[in-house]
């Protein structure tokens, strides 16, 4: 999933981030980062090619944005393992259920209070 691999980069990761925010020109992306905007442009590029944003042409600028069509692809791959994750949660509660029925507590327990500590 080349969507996954670009945001392995924190720079990438950052620039999704201020993308989140609402669309920004090429220009003001570069501004927020030590380097040169070729290489800011590179870091675009890729995250074009995973399809997580797009730009669009006006004039002699370009204007980024994220591209939902990427991110509804991340999402999701990340809801097959939030999948995975849940079947196995349900499980482990019905274990523990079953464990408390056993032992002839089938009420749930009470949260224990927890002593505050000043730091």
């Amino acid at each position: 999933m080349l969507s996954l691999a670009a945001l392995a980069d924190p720079t990438r990761r950052r620039i999704v981030e201020m993308l989140a925010q609402g669309q920004l020109r090429a220009g003001e992306i570069a501004q927020q980062f030590d380097m040169s905007p070729p290489a800011v442009s590179q870091h675009l590029n890729m995250l074009k090619r995973a399809h997580l944003v797009r730009a669009r042409v006006d004039a002699q600028r370009r204007i980024y944005e994220l591209d939902p069509a990427g991110l509804a692809e991340l999402e999701q791959w990340l809801g097959g393992i939030r999948q995975f994750w849940q079947v196995r949660l349900d499980a482990l509660e019905h274990q523990l259920r079953a464990a408390d029925e056993s032992e002839g507590r089938a009420q749930p327990r009470k949260p224990t209070a927890r002593r505050r500590t000043n730091r």
